[in-house]
């Protein structure tokens, strides 16, 4: 196994338990103590984790990209906001590509005014698009992996192969100038690249707590994205060194408050 792939299925297991046990990695993994350790003093130096007696535990409130779950539950107003403003980029008789997350969520729940063409790989999402006559709605098929809404395979990878949309719309886990975007799973970030490939316009939409915090895998470069919608808290300094990278930087309007 990769060093790349037990980092991966680490910080899974983290992400789930918030602290991990080397005698249970080792295990796990197949591998020695050793090479568990040596793994854990790797993430560390990313960031991604605080070794401490026998094995590691998450990095310090305000630190860390995990857990996945809690931060999804958190920034609710700024996430819509960020949608009210996405929303202002559909035209009628659109056709769009939404991936899974929970900004894409709150963006899908505001569709429905227009007649438009929706495809997502996400059960979230579909849910959320469910009800609205004017939305033609496709799934790209495949298999649930752990306990998000999104599905994967060949079915999925056949289908974005296959289409061209308007527009996508879609997240991410972090975002830096230096290393692009990021995910923290290696088939979210390989379907990611295939989504990127079908769409004329790229819109990403990331709350300003993501900025300057890299995950595991790198999915794209800054200069791969047309737009990136966020909130008003995003420091004007990074806007701006995003900007000279050649991308547009929208920050929603819309008043929020903490969450």
């Amino acid at each position: 196994m990769l060093s790349i792939e037990r980092h991966e299925k680490i910080l899974n297991e983290l992400d789930k338990r918030s602290t991990v046990k080397v005698t249970y990695l080792s295990e796990m993994l197949q591998v020695t103590e050793k090479t568990i350790r040596i793994d854990l003093e790797t993430l560390e130096n990313q960031g991604h984790l605080k070794r401490i007696h026998g094995g590691a535990t998450l990095p310090k409130e305000g630190e860390q990209l995990l857990p996945i779950k809690k931060r999804q539950m958190e920034h609710g107003d700024v996430k819509h906001a960020i949608a009210v403003e996405a929303l202002q980029h559909i035209q009628k008789n659109d056709t769009i590509l939404i991936d899974g997350g929970s900004t894409t969520e709150a963006f899908a729940e505001l569709l429905g005014e227009v007649p438009v063409t929706v495809i997502t790989n996400d059960i979230k999402v579909a849910y959320k698009l469910l009800p609205k006559e004017k939305v033609h709605l496709m799934m790209a098929g495949g298999t649930r992996i752990g306990t998000s809404g999104a599905l994967f395979g060949a079915e999925s990878s056949k289908m974005l192969k296959t289409i061209r949309v308007n527009k996508i719309f879609f997240g991410t886990t972090g975002i830096s100038i230096e290393n692009g975007l990021t995910v923290f799973n290696g088939i979210h970030a390989d379907w990611k690249k295939e989504a990127m490939q079908c769409s004329n316009e790229i819109f990403l939409l990331a709350d300003s707590s993501k900025f300057q915090k890299d995950a595991l895998i790198q999915f794209a470069v800054l200069e791969d994205i047309n737009t990136i919608i966020t909130d008003s808290a995003l420091s004007e300094q990074l806007a701006e060194g995003i900007t000279r990278r050649g991308v547009q930087v929208i920050k929603s309007s819309a008043e929020t408050t903490s969450s």
